[in-house]
């Protein structure tokens, strides 16, 4: 019988690098697809990722005995992805590109890819998560068994023709056997650290690669009770919740401040107004949400939670789950929370969980 084809996305990573050996060991014709999502003319590497993950990705499909192509995403990216990424900084908001360039470059144009230039219609790739097709013919998707490891959080955004199409071959297996099977191989990989932060940024400092686009806008910094401490740069610059960086470390003289060893934290911005407010403590109640509203919301069935369900949330990927009660409201989602939820930033995403399934999630409003 003809081996069924499949295309496997191959960043240079342990993870989709193992995930093409054991798509080949289960049986498929795979064809690994190592995605150039990012030009940069200010830079030499013009790679999203950096010229040792090609080599890397090259080098594994050598040793697994596949064949591997390159394709060049990059204009795609910086018009539905990276575009977004500015135009929400410039709001005040804080994104997650990650999750989008998922939904749109990893499951969209990829798939598409893979369907009219390669002739299959079925894609995989190295997310620690799972896909189950219920007997109704509809499909969920899952969490990793792995939970220290899952990333369903950035899988949220998916439908039901794009999972219908995908395969997860790491998502019943644990990182530590993952690793056991690179070591194995002998792939070259087996050591390399994951990738971390958002790619196109790299390890340029992130204010500095912003301002390339977002010009600096000063403003005060307040405290709640609308005292003057200090300046900020700009609110494009600052996310709830921040500690590093804000700029008001010698301020400790100031005699309004009576915590003088309390650290320091973004709690809130007047977009209008230009004014960044800061707070002392960790646990202040500017920084504790117990209510969040979400638009732009998507779910993976299509069909929205009841009203009134109780669900488990994220606000954030690698935080615990929060339980929630989620309530449909003039077009837009509340979540009203059991335990406030901690410095909620308008732009991020909630993924909401019933147990293991993702259900799907919206954008902090």
């Amino acid at each position: 019988m003809k081996k069924k084809k499949i295309i496997l996305g191959m960043s240079g990573g342990i993870d989709s690098s193992v995930s093409a050996w054991i798509l080949k060991e289960q049986g498929y014709e795979v064809i690994g697809l190592f995605m150039n999502n990012w030009n940069d003319n200010k830079k030499k590497n013009n790679f999203c990722n950096n010229k040792k993950d090609l080599i890397d990705a090259i080098s594994i499909a050598d040793i697994i005995g596949i064949n591997i192509k390159i394709v060049n995403f990059s204009k795609e990216y910086k018009k539905y992805i990276f575009s977004n990424f500015i135009k929400e900084y410039k709001k005040g908001n804080t994104p997650n590109p990650d999750i989008t360039c998922n939904s749109i470059i990893k499951f969209n144009f990829f798939l598409n890819y893979a369907n009219s230039i390669l002739k299959t219609n079925l894609i995989a790739t190295g997310h620690y998560a799972r896909i189950k097709k219920t007997l109704k013919g509809k499909y969920k998707l899952l969490k990793a068994k792995d939970l220290n490891k899952d990333q369903s959080y950035f899988l949220y955004r998916l439908n039901q023709k794009q999972l219908s199409k995908s395969i997860f071959p790491i998502g019943n297996f644990y990182k530590t056997k993952i690793k056991e099977i690179a070591k194995k191989l002998k792939f070259p990989n087996v050591n390399k650290k994951n990738s971390t932060g958002i790619c196109f940024i790299g390890k340029r400092p992130f204010r500095k690669f912003l301002n390339n686009y977002i010009n600096y806008n000063p403003g005060p910094i307040k405290t709640t009770s609308g005292i003057t401490i200090s300046k900020h740069i700009g609110l494009s610059f600052y996310t709830i919740g921040q500690r590093k960086g804000i700029g008001i470390g010698g301020i400790k003289k100031n005699i309004y401040i009576k915590k003088k060893n309390t650290p320091w934290y973004v709690a809130k911005k007047n977009i209008k107004k230009n004014i960044l407010y800061v707070v002392q403590g960790h646990n202040h109640p500017w920084l504790l949400s117990y209510k969040i509203i979400i638009y732009k919301t998507h779910w993976i069935s299509g069909k929205a939670p009841k009203n009134f369900s109780i669900l488990k949330a994220k606000i954030r990927y690698r935080q615990k789950d929060s339980k929630c009660i989620i309530y449909y409201y003039n077009k837009l989602y509340i979540l009203y929370f059991i335990e406030p939820q901690w410095g909620a930033a308008k732009g991020q995403s909630i993924v909401l969980y019933n147990k293991n399934i993702c259900l799907g999630g919206g954008i902090i409003k």
